[in-house]
């Protein structure tokens, strides 16, 4: 992993046209405020984290177990931070705000998520793959177009510098992370000449 992982995308999110399964699912751009664009960019990465549990879930149980591997790591790493930033300093906010529904809603499907990752079974992946992307789209199309009509400048901007912050740290996490994986393993060694 290198610092580039950590970049912020973009501005727009890629998200999945409502009514249609994620493998077919064609991109739409959404238009987010600076403040969500972290957020939004983290849908992305999701959803193709989703997408490739999907594909895996009709897979050998081998391949299963590797993939239900790979996506437990993917929680851990990206999915858990993203929740927290939201639950932290967006929910919070829209709370304040009036939306208590959607942060009700919001929290539900966080909990419901960690529940699934944290008992789940490899069986799980296409259960996985449908709840996540579900949540990103709820999220997408409702919670952030709320936030970008309900919350005023000052308070997006305090988000946003709140969001850069975490999302270093997480960053700086990962990569620390990787770097100790790395310094951890087992040096190949050179066959012996015999």
């Amino acid at each position: 992993m290198s610092s580039e992982d950590c970049q912020d995308s973009g501005s727009n999110a890629l998200v999945p046209r409502p009514g249609t399964g994620l493998a077919e699912t064609r991109s739409v751009l959404m238009q987010r405020v600076f403040a969500l664009r972290q957020l939004s960019s983290d849908h992305h990465r999701g959803l193709v984290l989703a997408r490739r549990a999907r594909e895996k879930a009709t897979t050998g149980p081998e391949h299963q177990a590797r993939a239900w591997g790979a996506v437990r790591e993917a929680f851990v790493q990206e999915l858990e931070p993203h929740f927290q930033l939201e639950e932290q300093n967006l929910l919070p906010a829209l709370e304040h705000a009036g939306a208590s529904e959607l942060v009700a809603q919001t929290l539900q499907e966080h909990r419901q998520l960690r529940t699934l990752v944290a008992k789940g079974q490899p069986r799980d992946l296409a259960a996985f793959a449908q709840t996540l992307s579900d949540h990103i789209r709820f999220e997408e199309t409702r919670l952030f177009e709320t936030a970008q009509r309900v919350l005023d400048e000052a308070t997006l901007t305090a988000l946003a510098e709140r969001h850069a912050e975490g999302a270093r740290r997480a960053c700086e996490a990962r990569l620390a992370v990787s770097g100790s994986d790395a310094q951890t393993r087992e040096p190949v060694s050179e066959p012996r000449a015999g």
